[in-house]
């Protein structure tokens, strides 16, 4: 089944590193200087939203979230305090077992990960990891959307399709959707309560992580 694709397009926190509960302690520790409250809040939207970007979800802890007339942090710095917190956990946590087997196995297929994470962050850490040489595609993340970097890595490929996306949220299935993607849900590490009813009411393949795609 996997030998067909030509493309393979993974999300990043859930699939290949057990980054998500990393991520959202960092919304919650960066937002903390506005309350226990708002930083509860701005957690609850994050796990609410998964796979959008840092940017999104700041800016809308901003203008929605962040209790009036109360002084705190900006844009840039919540972005740097974030940034700060989830670095160091992105070197440390779990691996998603398996790629090395699965990139065997699928020999015609370009690897690129699409992320709601920092684009520089990300390669950074892959490259540290030693897991960037799997990602002949590219790693791509924020501030450019999901749909922004589909819409240009899928054109620049001569031959992208049949192609899936290998994803843990909502808002990777309607990435995929958008693009005509076939779409398998990785459930192991993901944040996205109710995703059981989701994938049924959906038809979405499920696989506890991403080396079952290999039997």
């Amino acid at each position: 089944m996997m030998d067909q694709y030509r493309t393979i397009v993974f999300d990043c926190d859930g699939v290949i590193l057990d980054s998500n509960k990393v991520k959202t302690e960092a919304f919650y520790q960066a937002a903390l200087p506005y309350g226990e409250e708002a930083a509860r809040a701005l957690v609850q939207y994050h796990v609410s939203n998964g796979g959008i970007s840092r940017y999104v979800k700041f800016e809308a802890f901003l203008s929605e979230l962040a209790p009036a007339g109360t002084p705190g942090p900006g844009l840039d710095e919540l972005l740097e305090r974030y940034a700060s917190s989830v670095k160091q956990g992105l070197l440390e946590c779990r691996v998603t077992e398996g790629l090395d087997e699965l990139r065997a196995a699928t020999p015609k297929a370009s690897w690129l990960v699409a992320s709601g994470g920092d684009q520089n962050e990300l390669r950074s850490v892959f490259a540290q990891r030693e897991l960037a040489s799997l990602f002949d595609g590219g790693i791509f993340g924020s501030p450019d959307d999901k749909k922004v970097i589909l819409q240009r890595e899928l054109a620049a490929l001569p031959d992208d399709k049949p192609a899936l996306f290998i994803g843990d949220s909502r808002y990777d299935h309607e990435v995929a959707q958008t693009f005509g993607l076939d779409f398998v849900f990785v459930s192991q590490w993901t944040e996205f309560s109710g995703w059981e009813a989701y994938c049924r009411s959906h038809g979405i393949p499920v696989v506890d992580a991403p080396r079952d795609l290999l039997s």
